[in-house]
This record gives C-alpha cells, structure tokens and sequence, in this order.
C-alpha cells in the first residue's frame, strides 16, 4: 500500500522491491543502513551487536516490504524494525550475562583532546537506551519529533518528553565542578 507521502520514484521503488527486485530494495534501504547502525549501536553500546541487529532488521524489512504502510515514509519504518530488534536483542538471555568490554586500541591522544568526551560518554551511557535512542534520532539524524515517536512506537509528545527529559538529565549531570 502506497501512500501520497511517497514520491512517485520512491514508490515505483518499493513496488519493485515488493515484486522481489534486489536492486530496488537496495536503492532503497541502502541509505537508511548507516543511520540504522547508528541507532543500534547507541541502544546496545555493542558495533558488533550492532551490526548483527541491522543485518537481521535488513532480512525483515526484506520480507515485510509488501506490507508497509508508508504514511510515516520508509526511514521511520526501517528505524523501528531497528529499534524493536535491538529491544528483542536485550531481552535475551545471553544479553543478561556479564559482558566484558572489548578490547580496543585508542590512538595516542592528550588527555586536554579527548576529557569533555569522556565526561559526555560517561554521561549519555547513563541514560536508558530509550533516552539515547531519544537523543540520537532527534539530535543528531534530524527526525521530527513524529518520526522519533514512530521509532521509538509512543505518541509524538511523548517523544519530546523523552527528548526533553533526556536533555535536562545531561545537563543536571554535565554541570561543571569548580576545582
């Protein structure tokens, strides 16, 4: 079903795509991949997680194209195939298990280059996943507000309320102390 919010290319695309064409379903979700794992890896705080969820939420949009409702447009439905696959992600048993971070190697910095970051990543992984996952799809992928409810499947206040109390909660805990 193909609705008027769809340009007339977009929705040849995603007829094609439905009638099992790879090439369109391609032109398709291919720009959404990067935005995808954007969001995956802020909810789960794990790329290679990260990549296993966006891969598994290409297979399902793959399957389910027939089915899209596109008043919302394809960005929005693909990022909440994300999102709900990240949310079933956590909820399994293996997620619950204590998890040892992964070893990286951090290129030599000095520590005036990379402390605020520091301060704002101890910060944001504070917050719930919802509250990131908030933060990120407003801020910093530029969706409205009504996008970011679809997402994240509320109502569109109360996706500013979750944008809202995110920011507020940064900026309580972000306060500079004097020295």
């Amino acid at each position: 079903m193909v609705a008027a919010n769809v340009s007339g290319s977009q929705a040849d695309l995603i007829s094609a795509a439905a009638g099992g064409n790879e090439g369109a379903f391609d032109a398709l979700v291919g720009p959404l991949i990067e935005p995808g794992y954007k969001l995956a890896t802020v909810m789960l705080r794990d790329s290679e997680e990260a990549r296993d969820v966006v891969q598994e939420a290409c297979l399902i949009a793959w399957r389910k194209l027939a089915h899209l409702r596109t008043e919302g447009g394809l960005r929005p439905w693909f990022l909440a195939i994300v999102a709900n696959q990240c949310r079933t992600r956590r909820r399994t048993r293996w997620w619950s298990v204590i998890r040892l971070p992964s070893i990286r190697v951090e290129p030599d910095l000095s520590p005036s280059d990379f402390g605020s970051d520091l301060d704002l990543d101890r910060e944001l992984r504070k917050l719930s996943a919802t509250e990131r996952a908030a933060l990120l799809l407003f801020f910093y992928m530029d969706l409205p507000l009504v996008e970011v409810a679809g997402v994240l499947k509320v109502s569109p206040h109360a996706a500013k309320s979750r944008v809202h109390r995110a920011v507020v909660k940064l900026r309580m805990s972000m306060v500079e102390v004097p020295l």
